[in-house]
């Protein structure tokens, strides 16, 4: 299954692209202008972001995947790339935060508490998560299990002898469960809400008070 998947190769991310970008567009009909991408990646996301918002920011600490990210949105006048973690220095603010397949690279509790200062007051964060997999996580990984090659094949119909290129930046593996992420929201997001998902993943959404 494993070397069948990987003649296949698909970002599981893609599956909450549709979702990420649903957000964003609200958050600009309700007057936001700028957005933050953090571990940007290659820029994939950040391209996207870029057709909603006025001013997209992506920050990337590896450096050559942030160079990447720039050559690959160097013909977009509103995005720039930061390559620098998020670490509390940044002092921007923003209407949007978006962490897809990063937070459990970072500290939680203090993660998600800069988050609540960066974002302007009715200012939205969206992430797509991991967490570190549990009982209660069975039924989701099965069903992704079962789905993951169907998918490869509906996308990448020609067995792929690389990894696409959007693919390749630096991944961790979570620490935490979905319990203890949503537990850290709730104390420091309350009504952050957050589900499980397909493709080993879970989300969460918070929109600042105000």
């Amino acid at each position: 299954m494993g070397r069948f998947n990987d003649a296949h190769p698909w970002s599981h991310n893609d599956a909450y692209a549709a979702l990420v970008l649903h957000h964003a567009r609200r958050v600009r009909a309700a007057g936001g202008t700028g957005a933050l991408d953090v571990g940007c990646g290659t820029g994939n996301l950040v391209r996207r972001l870029a057709g909603v918002f006025t001013e997209v920011t992506g920050i990337e600490p590896d450096a050559a995947t942030a160079e990447q990210a720039r050559r690959a949105t160097a013909d977009l006048a509103n995005v720039r790339i930061l390559a620098e973690p998020f670490d509390g220095s940044h002092q921007d603010r923003y209407d949007l935060i978006t962490f897809v397949a990063v937070l459990h690279h970072l500290p939680l509790h203090a993660t998600l508490e800069q988050v609540r200062e960066l974002l302007r007051p009715g200012g939205r964060l969206i992430v797509v998560g991991i967490s570190r997999e549990a009982r209660a996580d069975l039924p989701w990984s099965i069903a992704s299990t079962i789905l993951n090659p169907l998918v490869g094949v509906i996308k990448h119909p020609g067995r792929s002898s690389s990894t696409p290129t959007h693919m390749t930046a630096p991944i961790a593996a979570a620490t935490e469960s979905f319990e203890e992420i949503a537990r850290t929201a709730e104390r420091v997001l309350p009504g952050a809400r957050l589900s499980r998902g397909l493709f080993w993943r879970y989300t969460m959404s918070w929109t600042r008070p105000g």
